[in-house]
């Protein structure tokens, strides 16, 4: 019962990313660049770098439990969740989703970024990131939940928190 009731909740993240029906943004700072983010942040963010840089290979994404789990969906790409990792804690080096583009003029996907998701039940939005840069939202439309993009791997001219990437197709 308890793997149903998380592979739900994530499962309608994912849904709720494809109906762009955010209803609050918690912090501000979608900026073009990352120079305003302290520099604990840029450690937290290097470190969510170093423990996803393996899932470059996609096969190794799957091998360690990542499942696709939506279409190929505009500004976000597709999602591959790791449902086990669905719960009350933020762990920057533990993302719920990672984020797969098409690489631009070839036929394989490239990985953009992570997704971070806690339950809504958890309380209120996660502390996160150090700093007030990331942008947790929660959303209607399914089982709610706080939600936060990082785009980690990928330029995001909206900002590295931002909740879409225009650069992904």
């Amino acid at each position: 019962m308890r793997y149903f009731r998380v592979a739900f909740v994530l499962a309608a993240v994912v849904l709720i990313g494809t109906t762009g029906l955010a209803v609050r943004s918690v912090s501000a700072g979608s900026q073009g660049n990352s120079s305003y983010l302290s520099s604990d942040t840029h450690q937290e963010l290097a470190w969510a770098r170093a423990a996803t840089a393996k899932y470059h290979n996609i096969e190794q994404a799957l091998a360690d439990g990542y499942v696709q789990a939506s279409p190929d969906i505009p500004g976000e790409g597709f999602h591959y969740v790791k449902f086990s990792l669905v719960d009350c804690t933020f762990n920057p080096e533990e993302p719920e989703a990672l984020h797969y583009a098409f690489a631009p003029n070839e036929n394989r996907l490239q990985l953009v970024g992570v997704e971070y998701a806690v339950p809504l039940a958890c309380g209120a939005a996660p502390e996160g990131f150090t700093g007030d840069a990331d942008e947790w939202e929660w959303e209607v439309g399914g089982p709610p939940v706080w939600s936060l993009n990082a785009w980690i791997w990928g330029d995001n001219p909206d900002g590295i928190f931002a909740d879409l990437n225009p650069l992904v197709p």
